[in-house]
């Protein structure tokens, strides 16, 4: 506690925001909050956290944590309380000094703010609902604030501070209730779950009485998101992206966020990953969210019975149109927008743009190609006037090899089955292509 006390802001700053690191659910808002010349700063729609504006900027943001100081024991944090690490608590005037010192200097435009347990949960949530009261009450601080909703703590100081608050997150960190209880053993699956039905409650409210009072408070206004630990449990994909389908449509969130298992701790209870964080995993993960969010797709229609994994090979649209090859080819110029969204490489600006322009003329390869389509995947599932481009085969294994990047496509010798390639070998060698695998981190 002597050295506590003695520790100056800097210091704590760099335990704090080291620590911080982990937790990457938090991302472009959407939200607008203009200063009106009453304060200082101002959150713009095109997004904070290294996201990138409408034109071109960089927008950035103060990722700290209040506290490391943590009363749980969770297995897979580097916080946990049976750690040997630095610990440091900020006070809420520390954290007003340093957003309001590195905004000035053109640093930062907003914050986000999580925290590991102090004490319990609702002293916690307590210390960052000052916090934010003091940025946005006494230092007239209109910028974008995300801050965590931590679970356990009083739902009136999470409806106090999301008054205050653009954004709030409660992080469901692993997939399933049992995985939580091997991992995290001082969470509960309901406990995590109420604080985000209370949010999704006052922002429906909140909502409904700005419609009838003008000057209502808003209550988080770029709504909540969550995040996900991948890899640290042996859930497959599926129910991965079933879980993520599920927060979605039974809790309106904005974003799930998917994060690759880093080990910082040793335990038995823990994977071991020889080769390291599983980052294309978490990729094509964000991959199929996207398609949940923006696509019409829904987890059932991703997997088969006998797929319960992504192909590591082809992003998962893909690998659905090599799986319902009887729906392709599709005609541009006849298919609604719906179905433009479901053939590989036409993405949601360039479907709009077709529906748009088809109105005044029949359409060609060489129109669809300057409004953005990437032939190079959609090729082999459209046809423009009644005519592919090419003459190809509607073959699994032929549009397969294609569409694998010839630069990383797989040595002699390795076949495509059943949606995994394998390679005929005398000797199991499963990771044979790792390095291949790794480097394909194509787009949807």
């Amino acid at each position: 506690m002597d050295y506590l006390s003695e520790m100056n802001v800097g210091e704590k700053l760099q335990i704090l925001a080291d620590a911080a690191k982990y937790d990457v659910s938090c991302s472009s808002s959407g939200v607008k909050r203009s200063s009106g010349g009453s304060g200082i700063g101002n959150a713009t729609a095109a997004g904070i956290c290294h996201s990138f504006a409408g034109d071109g900027r960089c927008i950035s943001l103060l990722k700290i944590l209040m506290s490391n100081d943590c009363v749980y024991d969770c297995k897979y944090c580097a916080n946990r309380v049976s750690n040997d690490v630095p610990r440091a608590t900020f006070t809420p005037q520390e954290i007003c000094d340093l957003t309001i010192g590195f905004y000035r200097r053109n640093y930062i435009e907003g914050l986000f703010l999580s925290s590991g347990v102090v004490k319990n949960a609702s002293y916690t949530m307590e210390l960052i609902y000052m916090t934010i009261r003091l940025l946005r009450e006494v230092h007239r601080f209109k910028g974008y604030i995300h801050v965590k909703a931590i679970p356990g703590a009083d739902p009136l100081i999470i409806e106090k501070t999301g008054f205050l608050a653009d954004r709030m997150s409660c992080n469901l960190e692993l997939p399933t209730a049992e995985s939580l209880k091997l991992l995290a053993p001082n969470k509960t699956r309901q406990t995590i779950l109420k604080p985000m039905r209370q949010i999704q409650n006052c922002i429906s409210q909140s909502k409904n009485e700005l419609i009838l009072y003008k000057h209502a408070p808003d209550f988080v206004p770029a709504g909540q998101s969550t995040q996900m630990i991948i890899g640290a449990t042996p859930e497959t994909d599926y129910q991965i992206v079933s879980v993520a389908e599920s927060l979605y449509n039974k809790f309106s969130l904005k974003r799930v966020y998917y994060s690759a298992y880093i080990p910082v701790n040793q335990d038995n209870t823990l994977p071991a990953l020889p080769l390291g964080p599983p980052l294309l995993r978490e990729h094509r993960l964000y991959q199929a969210d996207w398609l949940l969010r923006f696509y019409g797709f829904n987890a059932g229609e991703l997997f088969t019975e006998k797929q319960q994994n992504f192909n590591i090979f082809l992003d998962p649209k893909c690998n659905w149109a090599l799986q319902h090859l009887e729906q392709f080819p599709i005609e541009i110029n006849k298919a609604d927008y719906y179905t433009l969204l479901r053939i590989p490489g036409i993405g949601v600006t360039s479907a709009k743009r077709i529906c748009q322009a088809r109105k005044f003329n029949l359409l060609d390869f060489d129109d669809i190609k300057k409004m953005g389509v990437v032939l190079k995947r959609a090729l082999y599932f459209i046809t423009c006037k009644g005519k592919l481009m090419y003459p190809i085969k509607i073959d699994e294994d032929y549009i397969t090899r294609n569409l694998v990047d010839p630069k990383e496509r797989l040595p002699k010798g390795i076949s495509y089955d059943g949606g995994i390639y394998k390679q005929l070998s005398l000797f199991d060698d499963y990771h044979f292509g790792q390095d291949n695998i790794l480097a394909n981190q194509g787009v949807i």
